[in-house]
């Protein structure tokens, strides 16, 4: 049981370690992901070459995912949340690592060959 206690300004969580206690990230349950928020994810170059990564890829950490070396953490950070939000990858941690995938069937049942087409036919 996890037991919070209040000393002055700090809330202390007994029981539980800090980090246990909070959820890491949100992912949306694709029902209630809009098309144009979907559609905005993918329309950046760079959010569309993560994802393309990810589509051959069973899964990536978020610094393997980063569409380029020179990319800043908090701007890939950012590009993450997004593609979250959209419902396009889901990141779950594994020790230390962040590790993205793909939603590929879930996102394909709520937009069927959306995915597929922005994919086919993405700037090379």
């Amino acid at each position: 049981m996890i037991q919070t206690v209040q000393h002055s300004r700090t809330i202390k969580l007994v029981g539980s370690s800090y980090i246990q206690g909070m959820p890491r990230f949100s992912h949306p349950r694709l029902e209630d992901v809009p098309l144009d928020l979907a559609l905005h994810a993918l329309a950046d170059p760079n959010r569309l070459s993560m994802v393309a990564r990810l589509a051959v890829t069973e899964r990536l950490s978020c610094t393997d995912a980063a569409p380029c070396e020179s990319i800043p953490k908090s701007t890939l950070s950012n590009h993450l949340k997004l593609l979250r939000a959209a419902g396009l990858i889901e990141t779950n941690q594994a020790g230390r690592e962040m590790i993205n995938t793909l939603r590929r069937a879930d996102f394909d049942r709520r937009f069927p060959g959306l995915l597929d087409a922005v994919l086919a036919n993405q700037p090379r």
